[in-house]
C-alpha cells in the first residue's frame, strides 16, 4: 500500500513539473520581440505605425515591461517614438 502511494505521489509530482514547463514554454512563445518587426520603422522614425504593427503591439502588450528591462530592447520600447506608436495604436504605454 505504501509503495502504491509513493508511486502515485511521483506521478503527481511529474505531472506538476511537466505542466509548469509547458506553461513557461507557452509564455516564451507569446513574448517574442521579433513579432514587433513591423513596428521598426515607426519606432525608429516619425513614420506612422501600420495596421500590422498595431495588431502585433496589442498582442505583445503584456510583454512590454519585460522588453523595457532588456538592455538590448529598451531603446526601442522606452523612447518618445514608442510612446507615440502606442498612443496611435490605442495601446496604453506601460508603467513598469
Amino acid at each position: 500500500m505504501m509503495r502504491v502511494s509513493f508511486v502515485a505521489l511521483c506521478v503527481v509530482a511529474l505531472e506538476v513539473v511537466l505542466f509548469s514547463s509547458e506553461t513557461r514554454t507557452a509564455e516564451k512563445e507569446t513574448c517574442s520581440p521579433m513579432k514587433l518587426l513591423p513596428c521598426k520603422s515607426a519606432l525608429t522614425s516619425s513614420s506612422p505605425p501600420s495596421t500590422t504593427c498595431c495588431s502585433r503591439l496589442k498582442e505583445q502588450q503584456p510583454c512590454l515591461c519585460g522588453y523595457m528591462k532588456n538592455p538590448a530592447l529598451k531603446h526601442y520600447v522606452d523612447n518618445p517614438n514608442a510612446k507615440r506608436v502606442a498612443s496611435t495604436c490605442g495601446v496604453p504605454y506601460p508603467k513598469c
